[in-house]
C-alpha cells in the first residue's frame, strides 16, 4: 500500500512546533546554513534524527539572518548546546566560483535563492550563538570546519589562515562524521560535566589560552610547555611558520595525513600566537550495525513543510537514493572525502539498504527508479582492508596509488550481491549507480566482466560517470590517479559491453583543469585526448 510518510513529523523549526510538543524547552539546538531537508544525505537531519533517537529534545534553526543575534534566541536558551554547521558545503564554495564569481544558485537553499547564508558561516554563526547565549557550549561541525580544522590555504583571499576553531570561538570542532562525537559529548554535557571538561573524545579539536600551553623564563621569554598537553602529541609548525614558508606548510600537510587512522594516529598541535589547537585522533569507523540503526531513523525525506511549495534542488537529486557506504581509500589529492569521511570503508547490512528499498517504493510519490545506490565510490562496497592487523597501523593515504595494496579485498561479490536483491523489491523497476565507478579497482575484481555485465544490462541510466581527472601522467602523479592507459581499457570494456547488450550507453568521463603541475602544454595534451576521441565533456572542474 502505497502512504506519502505523511505521518512522519520532522524536526521542529519553530515555538509552534515545540509548543504542539509539550516542551517548556529545547535540549540542542542545530544551526545550518541549509535550508532543513529531513534526508539522510544532509548532516542536520542525520544529526539531529540520531540524538533525537537517543531521547534528546531537538529543534533546527536552518538559514538564520545573521545580522543580529535574534533567530538564535527563538527556542530560549538551549539546555546543553548549540551543533552548528555551515551546511554540507564550505560555505565560501557554495558561494563562489572557481573564477570568484558569486553563483546563480544555492542548491541547499529553497527555490534556490542565494544569499541566505554569510562567507565564512561557520565562524558568523558561532559568534552570534555566543552573543545570543553566553555560556552556553558551542559545538561547530560540518564540511567546512572539518577541513578547516588547522591552519589552510584559503582560496578566497590568497593567504594561509589560522583554524576556523580560533576564529570562531567554538568551544569544541568536530571533524570527520559526526555521530559519535556529537552524542558522546552531549550525553557528558547531560551527566553534567562541562564543556572544558571534555577534551578526550576522538574526532574532536578544542583550543588552548597561553596559560594553558606556555611557559614563560625568568627573561620572560616563552615556549610551549610539553608537560601541559597530552602523552605522544605531534608538533605541527605553527601557524607563522605555514604562512611564511611553503615547504613548512607542505610538511604540516604531510603530517597531518599520516595521522588520519584512528587505530594508530596520535593527537596533534598547533600554536597559532598565543593560542593553540589540539586535534584528537580521528573517531573510529562505525560498524555495521551502527550504520543500520542510523539510517533505520524515521526520515520524511522531504523538505520542512513550512517551505511551502518551495523545492531545495539538492534534494532532488538524492531524494531517491540510498547510501550504502561511507569513507574512501583512493586518497585522490583534490579531494576531501578522505579527509572528513576517512578511508576505511563503512557499509551497511544488505538486509538495511533493502528495508530502505522497501519503504521508499510504499511512498506515493515514488516513481519506481532508485537513482543510486552507493557513496563516495559506489563499487567501494563490500571491499576493504583483508589484514586487521596491518589495518591497525597502516598510514598509506591511498589504498590504490601508487600501486593497489596487496592487503587489499577487491572483491564485487557483495556489491553484485545488492545490486541483484534491489532489483527485486517489489515497486522498483529500475536501481541505477549515479555516484560513481572507480574504474582501476573495478578491473581489479576477479569479478570484473560479471561487473560489467550486470552494470550496463541493470544499472546504467544512460551514461555511466566516470573521472579519470586528466591524461597527463605528470599530473596524474600529482592528483594520486591512475594512468589514462587504465581508464582507455575500462572504456573498451564498457563500450564492448553495451554493443553486447543492445545499449546505446556511454561514458561521461570527468576531467580538472587547473590542478597543480598543470601547465598549458599539459591542457594542450588534454585537449588533443578529446579531440582524439571524440569527447564532448559535459562538465570540468578548475580546481580551487
Amino acid at each position: 500500500m502505497k502512504n506519502s510518510r505523511s505521518g512522519l513529523a520532522p524536526l521542529p523549526m519553530s515555538v509552534e512546533e515545540i509548543s504542539a510538543r509539550g516542551w517548556d524547552q529545547v535540549d540542542v539546538v542545530f544551526v545550518s546554513g541549509d535550508g532543513y531537508v529531513d534526508h539522510p544525505s544532509f548532516a542536520t537531519a542525520l544529526l539531529g534524527r540520531w540524538l533525537e533517537s537517543h531521547g534528546f529534545r531537538v529543534a533546527v534553526i536552518a538559514q538564520p539572518d545573521w545580522k543580529s543575534c535574534d533567530a538564535w534566541r527563538k527556542f530560549g536558551r538551549p539546555r546543553l548546546c548549540f551543533a552548528v554547521n555551515s551546511g554540507n558545503m564550505d560555505s565560501m564554495v557554495n558561494h563562489y566560483t572557481a573564477n570568484r564569481k558569486v553563483r546563480n544558485v544555492d542548491a541547499y537553499t529553497p527555490g534556490g535563492k542565494i544569499g541566505m547564508r554569510p562567507d565564512r558561516a561557520a565562524a558568523v554563526y558561532c559568534q552570534r550563538a555566543r552573543e545570543a547565549f553566553p555560556g552556553v557550549p558551542v559545538i561547530l561541525g560540518g564540511v567546512e570546519a572539518s577541513l578547516r580544522r588547522t591552519a589552510h590555504y584559503d582560496y578566497w583571499s590568497d593567504k594561509v589562515r589560522r583554524s576556523v576553531l580560533l576564529d570562531s570561538k567554538a568551544d569544541l570542532l568536530s571533524f570527520g562524521m559526526g555521530e559519535r562525537s556529537l552524542l558522546e559529548t552531549v550525553k557528558r554535557l547531560d551527566a553534567g560535566e562541562s564543556i572544558e571538561q571534555i577534551r578526550d573524545i576522538p574526532g574532536t579539536a578544542y583550543r588552548l589560552g597561553a596559560s594553558e600551553f606556555m611557559l614563560k623564563n625568568e627573561n620572560g621569554e616563552t615556549s610551549v610547555d610539553a608537560a601541559k598537553l597530552p602523552e605522544n602529541i605531534v608538533f605541527l609548525p605553527s601557524m607563522e611558520e605555514v604562512s611564511a614558508d611553503k615547504v613548512k606548510f607542505a610538511e604540516m600537510t604531510k603530517m597531518i595525513y599520516e595521522e588520519m587512522n584512528p587505530f594508530c594516529a596520535r593527537p596533534l598541535f598547533q600554536q597559532s600566537g598565543t593560542e593553540a589547537v589540539i586535534l584528537n585522533p580521528p573517531a573510529k569507523p562505525l560498524s555495521t550495525e551502527e550504520m543500520d540503526e542510523i539510517y533505520a531513523l524515521p526520515f520524511t525525506r522531504r523538505e520542512h513543510p513550512s517551505y511551502g511549495d518551495a523545492k531545495i534542488p539538492a534534494l532532488q537529486t538524492v531524494r531517491d537514493s540510498i547510501q550504502a557506504v561511507r569513507g574512501c581509500y583512493g586518497g585522490c589529492s583534490f579531494c576531501s572525502i578522505g579527509a572528513h569521511e576517512g578511508k576505511f570503508i563503512q557499509c551497511r547490512s544488505r538486509e538495511s539498504i533493502l528495508n530502505e528499498a522497501k519503504k521508499m517504493a510504499e511512498d506515493i510519490h515514488f516513481t519506481g527508479t532508485i537513482t543510486d545506490i552507493g557513496g563516495p565510490t559506489a563499487n567501494m562496497f563490500g571491499t576493504g582492508c583483508s589484514n586487521p592487523e596491518a589495518r591497525k597501523v597502516c598510514r598509506r593515504r591511498s589504498c590504490l596509488y601508487p600501486e593497489i595494496c596487496p592487503n587489499l579485498d577487491t572483491s564485487h561479490r557483495e556489491f553484485l550481491g545488492l545490486l541483484d536483491a534491489s532489483r527485486q523489491v517489489p515497486g522498483v523497476k529500475n536501481v541505477f549507480i549515479a555516484s560513481g565507478i572507480r574504474t582501476d579497482l573495478a578491473q581489479a575484481a576477479p569479478e570484473y566482466e560479471e561487473f560489467m555485465e550486470k552494470l550496463v544490462d541493470h544499472h546504467v541510466g544512460g551514461h555511466l560517470s566516470v573521472a579519470p581527472e586528466h591524461v597527463s601522467e605528470a599530473v596524474l602523479k600529482c592528483m594520486n590517479k591512475p594512468n589514462i592507459d587504465e581508464f582507455d581499457r575500462f572504456v573498451d570494456d564498457f563500450d564492448e559491453m553495451t554493443e553486447k547488450l543492445g545499449k546505446d550507453f556511454y561514458a561521461v568521463p570527468y576531467f580538472i583543469a587547473s590542478h597543480p603541475g598543470c601547465r598549458l602544454e599539459e591542457m594542450v595534451e588534454l585537449a588533443e585526448y578529446l579531440h582524439r576521441y571524440g569527447y564532448r565533456p559535459q562538465q570540468v572542474q578548475d580546481f580551487y
